[in-house]
């Protein structure tokens, strides 16, 4: 095992879309909790803080997925190792992944199961949603949202 992961210097999105279609289609095929219809989507992934950052949609969950960037080296870890990191949203809680093709990678579920009533379309569309949601800063409270919308502060409007 080698103690340090090179990171990817162009996005690995269809790597990644690769390695999840192959689980699909393998050790997760026909389970009781995974999604019949759902097919695997991985939204394209984004540079944050020189890290990739994307979404996974597979039939059994959606998560928040790490893989490391360009000209980054990230130290192997114990697979399942928790990692708290703050991001515009807020902080969230990682784990350690690994996959195969790809080595380590960090993940933080989002919804699993999926519910059965979700479509290929929503499912695709929520995972997008979700990329964007964790890149945006979040509104603390109601009368920081009416400030935003209304101006500052103790400002009465007709």
């Amino acid at each position: 095992m080698q103690n340090e992961q090179q990171g990817f210097l162009t996005s690995p999105h269809g790597e990644v879309q690769a390695a999840f279609c192959d689980i699909a289609q393998g050790e997760m095929h026909g389970l009781p909790f995974v999604h019949p219809n759902m097919p695997v989507y991985v939204t394209p992934f984004t540079l944050f803080e020189d890290q990739w950052l994307g979404c996974v949609l597979t039939p059994w969950m959606l998560s928040l997925v790490i893989f490391p960037g360009p000209q980054q080296c990230w130290a192997q870890r114990n697979i399942s190792e928790r990692l708290g990191l703050k991001l515009p949203y807020g902080e969230m809680t990682f784990l350690v992944g690994e996959l195969p093709a790809l080595g380590q990678y960090l993940s933080c579920s989002l919804l699993s199961p999926l519910p059965r009533e979700l479509s290929p379309e929503q499912g695709r569309q929520l995972a997008q949603d979700c990329l964007k949601m964790v890149q945006s800063l979040p509104v603390s409270d109601a009368m920081s949202r009416r400030g935003l919308l209304f101006g500052r502060r103790g400002e009465q409007h007709a």
